[in-house]
């Protein structure tokens, strides 16, 4: 191999080998970070102890094999193998790994999404056929209970099918920074007048106004979320309280809390994950679709923003975010 390619070798981010009769002669840093430095003078079979890869840089012509486990128990890479000489093979290894967990997320989300729609669907279909029954439908108060059941499915499936609309609309824009001037305390006190007639939701702040670069839509969606939240998961009547306080430090952090029963703690670390519910039964029959949290933490991030949540069981929960402030 001339200095010329193993300079250019050398500069790849892509790990890669240069093999001669079946011996690893060259390595660069990519390659050496992934297999370690001995692999060079190193029979390939001992550098990539995998078959299929193995007879591909061995054959005559070359070839690629995925190989799993390079790196990390659960990694997939792609070993690559070109001709380059009667002996002389240039081995490339791709890390095919997001790739794959991300098309796994794709089939897992559309698996859930489809189960949650399911189960709401053949109930209104179960008893759309039952009221065709002239002796079900004919009674005017199953009839009336059979429609009540069949709107409170639609509105289940109609809100679903919204929060994923939602997040969709997220993901499109997730890469672009928000940059709409938006004061979070003006925001707070308009959001949570939206929740009239029910349990007190007050606001608090540590100023007048705290200015951000964001989406006023997103950042609504947001404390909307999360005030609907606290109200369905509070004691009856309990309080929700949203607090903006500005730091010097140039952030702001927006906090709501409930005095409900709060989230067991093995529950905590997954509530923002896509139609996790901490307590399945009740998130159903107050309207959850299971997307709230995740969407909340998707808008979050997409403003450079941080979301955690705290929760004593028996004392309350408090969702918390914190978002860089506009330079003043």
């Amino acid at each position: 191999m001339t200095i010329e390619g193993v300079h250019l070798l050398e500069h790849l981010q892509t790990p890669a080998m240069m093999v001669s009769r079946g011996q690893v002669r060259f390595a660069n840093s990519a390659a050496k970070a992934l297999l370690g430095a001995h692999i060079v003078g190193q029979d390939v079979r001992i550098a990539i102890r995998d078959p299929r890869a193995v007879a591909s840089i061995l054959s005559a012509e070359g070839g690629s094999a995925q190989v799993k486990g390079l790196s990390t128990g659960g990694s997939m890479w792609e070993v690559d193998c070109k001709v380059v000489g009667p002996t002389e093979r240039l081995v490339s290894l791709y890390d095919l790994s997001e790739r794959i967990s991300v098309a796994k997320s794709h089939a897992d989300f559309v698996a859930n999404a489809s189960h949650e729609l399911r189960t709401p669907l053949a109930n209104v279909i179960g008893y759309c056929e039952t009221l065709t029954n002239p002796k079900a439908g004919g009674d005017e108060a199953v009839r009336n209970r059979f429609l009540g059941t069949i709107r409170h499915e639609a509105q289940r499936m109609q809100a679903l099918i919204s929060d994923l609309m939602s997040l969709s609309r997220i993901e499109a824009v997730k890469h672009e920074a928000p940059h709409d001037s938006i004061d979070v305390v003006a925001l707070a006190h308009e959001v949570a007048g939206e929740f009239r007639g029910g349990p007190q939701v007050t606001v608090r702040a540590n100023r007048d106004d705290a200015v951000i670069a964001g989406d006023r839509g997103q950042l609504s969606q947001v404390l909307r979320n999360l005030i609907d939240n606290a109200l369905k998961y509070a004691k009856p009547q309990g309080p929700v309280e949203v607090s903006v306080e500005a730091a010097s430090t140039g952030w702001v952090l927006v906090s709501v809390r409930d005095e409900g029963d709060g989230i067991p703690p093995e529950h905590l670390p997954r509530v923002t994950e896509r139609f996790y519910r901490a307590d399945t039964s009740r998130s159903r029959a107050v309207g959850g679709t299971g997307l709230g949290l995740s969407i909340v933490k998707h808008i979050v991030e997409r403003h450079r923003g941080r979301f955690d949540i705290e929760s004593r069981q028996g004392v309350g929960t408090t969702a918390q975010l914190m978002l860089p402030l506009r330079g003043e």
